[in-house]
């Protein structure tokens, strides 16, 4: 007997391994990806879905929603809603469920890349960003400090580079911006120079957004181009919860609607406060609030693509404070999922706002179980996912690359097990077993699916104590801060020609230094 034999295919089996790891992973063998179907994980039963559908039209036909701007009720009023004697809109049953029939369905997200293009519809799903935190956060001494346009600009570019995460929305409010229009603008300039991927942002003014419209007409290459792709799209807060519109949101909603942008219809109550403390409540004013803007949306635009984005927040209720990481948000959050695939519309929700302030063991658990539970709702978009802390007031260049993690740990228990005559592996045992060495090591099933089938951490640790020790005892959050200075000295993304650039730079005030978005600095 050859006692050497297993050995040394143990060690072929280990060198086959280590030369398919360091070789890039084409596309089409990669484990996850964005655009896996989920929905195994449902909270909420049919009955209960339709029991929430029915209370929001309730809430939209009996109680409508007050401060509404004078073109917003023309509009309205023009398809069939009505002002009540209190001044409230009012939005009949049958107008709300004519609107949900012809609203748009199967839009794509584009990118600036068309790589990474999106098709956010069905039970497909795709985690990004999103926020409005004020403060970085340094992950090793716990500090916060005032966020800035180059945080952004280097958070997009962080974004830019991580598998998992398919879309970048604003993380952060560039303190260092003073003015209103010079903050929207520079924010929109930072993030999509920062990027490839789809983006998203939100101005407060909607002349800071025609100013932008100059700018991605100028990337897209015309105007017509960009209505074509339009890789940008809007987070509209255009209602202030309970049931209030926003009068300045409105305006940019609706300059963004006819300039072709993709709008968030963005609902954020926080229950307890803003909303009911009973989930079921929360979750019927958010539906109903979001119902509203789907109404006033395809009022002014039949058709114009809008994402039904119910964001209740949890209120910690012994404080009042804000609770992005606990379990009741996740079932929330999996609840609008479940209600945006009972409208068949592309649904956005959030999902990874650690209460943590810095990325510790806590923060750790409260992104694991919102990214797996919300992850495997039927939710199309999962914004905040990557990077925050602290319920929003803080973001963390380091969390992002440690979340990317988690979200591709979760996107593979979104993809499942696939069961297949091949996969239930009977002759690759039978082979082992009776023929083989007893083991599975560099059998070739193993090499074949080795990249295929498992997704394996970069920052994540799986060594042993003895080899830990030996790489010198480091945290994970010392390997992140690692790579992040490694991709932050690297990757300059160059998809905006010098020229465009130029353009502009002449037409608007942006203050972003060039010296900042090139390799040296």
């Amino acid at each position: 007997m050859n006692v050497e034999a297993p050995i040394e295919r143990r060690r072929g089996g280990r060198a086959a391994r280590q030369a398919m790891r360091a070789a890039p992973i084409p596309d089409a063998k990669r484990p996850v990806r964005g655009g896996l179907e989920s929905g195994r994980y449902q909270p909420l039963t049919q009955t209960e879905i339709e029991k929430v559908h029915h209370a929001a039209l309730d809430v939209l036909e009996t109680i409508g929603l007050c401060d509404a701007i004078p073109s917003c009720i023309e509009v309205v009023t023009a398809a069939g809603g009505h002002v009540d004697p209190n001044g409230r809109l009012m939005f009949p049953r049958a107008l709300v469920e004519d609107t949900i029939a012809k609203a748009a369905r199967g839009f794509t997200l584009h990118a600036q890349d068309p790589r990474h293009d999106m098709e956010p519809w069905g039970t497909k799903t795709y985690f990004g960003t999103a926020g409005a935190a004020v403060h970085m956060v340094d992950a090793v001494t716990g500090e916060y400090r005032d966020s800035t346009l180059r945080d952004l600009y280097d958070l997009a570019r962080l974004v830019d580079a991580m598998d998992h995460v398919h879309f970048f929305q604003r993380m952060i409010v560039p303190r260092d911006m003073v003015e209103p229009d010079a903050m929207d603008i520079n924010t929109c300039y930072a993030a999509i120079m920062g990027t490839k991927k789809h983006v998203g942002t939100s101005w407060v003014l909607p002349e800071h957004l025609e100013s932008c419209f100059e700018m991605l007409h100028a990337i897209a290459g015309s105007e017509e181009a960009w209505r074509e792709r339009p890789f940008v799209s809007m987070s509209s807060c255009f209602v202030v919860p309970p049931l209030k519109f926003a009068e300045d949101a409105c305006k940019v909603l609706e300059v963004g609607v006819r300039g072709g942008m993709p709008i968030l219809l963005l609902a954020a109550g926080q229950a307890g406060a803003t909303s009911p403390a009973a989930l079921a409540g929360a979750l019927v004013q958010e539906v109903a609030e979001v119902l509203a803007g789907l109404v006033y949306v395809n009022a002014i635009k039949p058709g114009a693509p809008a994402i039904f984005g119910t964001w209740p927040f949890v209120s910690d209720l012994r404080t009042g404070a804000m609770s992005g990481g606990s379990g009741e948000q996740a079932l929330l959050m999996s609840g609008c999922a479940q209600m945006a695939h009972y409208y068949d519309l592309t649904g956005g929700v959030c999902a990874g706002m650690a209460d943590s302030k810095i990325p510790d063991a806590q923060a750790g658990y409260e992104k694991g179980y919102n990214h797996a539970l919300v992850g495997n709702s039927p939710a199309n978009l999962v914004y905040e996912s990557a990077g925050m802390h602290a319920s929003l007031l803080g973001a963390c260049m380091e969390s992002v690359i440690i979340d990317n993690e988690s979200i591709g740990a979760t996107l593979r228990t979104i993809r499942g097990i696939e069961v297949t005559e091949d996969s239930l592996s009977v002759e690759a045992i039978r082979a082992a077993c009776l023929h083989g060495p007893g083991h599975f090591l560099g059998h070739p099933q193993t090499l074949e699916l080795m990249e295929s089938e498992y997704v394996y951490p970069v920052v994540g640790d799986r060594d042993s104590p003895k080899e830990w020790v030996e790489r010198g005892s480091t945290s994970i959050v010392q390997k992140a801060r690692a790579e992040k200075e490694r991709l932050l000295s690297s990757h300059f993304p160059d998809h905006v020609a010098t020229e465009i650039d130029d353009r502009i730079r002449e037409r608007l005030d942006i203050q972003l230094p060039r010296e900042h978005m090139r390799p040296g600095n």
